[in-house]
């Protein structure tokens, strides 16, 4: 795994009460915000600032990845504004709720510690971006502010650690509206609710195969023999992911699993395809030659999502299948298949520079018709 200095990798405590699919799906709401943002605030500033050329990108080790292996979060800002002044800008964004009394910033994101000075000296080029959920309301702030209108204290939010809470009254001071953020809000929102109905197919797996954990006696046969049919291999797969192991061979078992997917696929095959090659993927290191052929894998899938029949609200790939699940099950791969993509770009970013490969512009931008289909999917 790749470390480096900006990155607080946090201890097992960040992850353990959650499976790594639930702890994936609970990073990446920020990311849904995040992407959905970068174009609002980019048009923003370019009205602002009467310059079409600033140009806003998301920065840092999370413009790839949301989630890390060992659960943790970057330390670096969210945005890099650049064509604004001579010098990149960076901007941080936060949102919480309207009705909260106060609303905290870590310190250590908004001022550095000298020693022998008591107070932070405020981040240079660094601005932050609140943004009130599910209203046209914004503020942009400097740290200087608030360094200097904030109220030290510790926050639980936060993990115990020091904070500036800015009151709700300070805050109103420097709120302003945007109608276009009604847009961006509405997009969130969808975005969260299908990111919420695909994780229902893991509790469904899991309703559905809990009597096979509790027949596992022999772990280490469980462990050794590589099952020839994708249901078998899929039981195993989830079988080891739920006891927290992994197969001998495990490359062997990621390689075998790449050959499950054919042309006549169905909603139902691909997402347990899928699950067992994010589960077997995530456990191990690929060579070069295993990485081109996973990379040759995603983009074969992907193909194949993009084929699937849809009448503009459900997805239809099996007529035995209901409509509600056959989207569920599509949902739920092109879930997986973003989280691979952007984990790959991460961690064998050098050796995937001419594999046409691309990190996400926004979050489940490979479903199409997407205002319909969540619809589809609330009714």
């Amino acid at each position: 795994m790749k470390l480096d200095a900006k990155t607080v990798y946090a201890q097992s405590s960040d992850i353990k009460s959650r499976a790594y699919l639930e702890y994936r799906r609970d990073m990446k709401r920020k990311a849904i915000a995040e992407l959905e943002v970068r174009g609002w605030l980019e048009s923003l500033l370019r009205r602002a600032y009467r310059k079409n050329s600033i140009i806003v990108e998301k920065f840092g080790g999370d413009r790839f990845l949301w989630f890390l292996r060992g659960g943790g979060v970057t330390q670096e800002p969210d945005y890099v504004v650049k064509g604004l002044n001579s010098e990149d800008i960076f901007f941080e964004l936060q949102y919480a709720n309207e009705e909260m009394d106060y609303y905290d910033f870590k310190r250590s994101k908004v001022g550095t510690k000298k020693r022998n000075e008591k107070k932070r000296i405020p981040k240079e080029n660094l601005q932050f971006l609140y943004l009130i959920k599910s209203t046209p309301q914004y503020a942009i702030l400097s740290p200087e502010w608030i360094i200097n209108t904030g109220e030290e204290k510790v926050s639980a939010a936060w993990g115990s650690r020091e904070v500036y809470a800015i009151s709700n009254d300070n805050l109103k001071t420097q709120l302003k509206r945007d109608s276009d953020l009604e847009d961006v809000w509405s997009a969130i929102n969808i975005k969260n609710d299908l990111l919420d109905f695909q994780h229902q197919k893991i509790e469904n797996i899991k309703e559905e195969f809990s009597h096979l954990l509790q027949k596992v006696v022999d772990e280490e046969k469980i462990v050794q023999i590589i099952p020839r049919s994708l249901d078998s291999f899929f039981k195993v797969c989830f079988i080891l992911d739920n006891i927290n192991k992994i197969p001998k061979n495990i490359n062997m078992w990621l390689v075998y699993a790449l050959h499950f997917l054919d042309n006549n696929i169905t909603s139902e095959e691909l997402y347990q395809i899928l699950y067992c090659v994010d589960f077997l993927y995530s456990r191990t290191s690929l060579s070069k030659t295993e990485l081109q052929s996973f990379i040759s894998f995603i983009n074969s899938t992907k193909q194949k999502i993009k084929n699937f029949k849809q009448d503009d609200k459900a997805y239809q790939t099996n007529k035995k299948l209901s409509p509600v699940e056959d989207t569920r099950n599509v949902l739920f791969s092109i879930n997986l298949l973003e989280d691979l993509t952007q984990d790959m770009l991460f961690y064998y970013g050098e050796d995937c520079k001419d594999s046409g490969l691309k990190p996400l512009g926004k979050i489940f931008e490979n479903v199409d018709n997407i205002k319909e289909v969540h619809c589809f999917t609330k009714n």
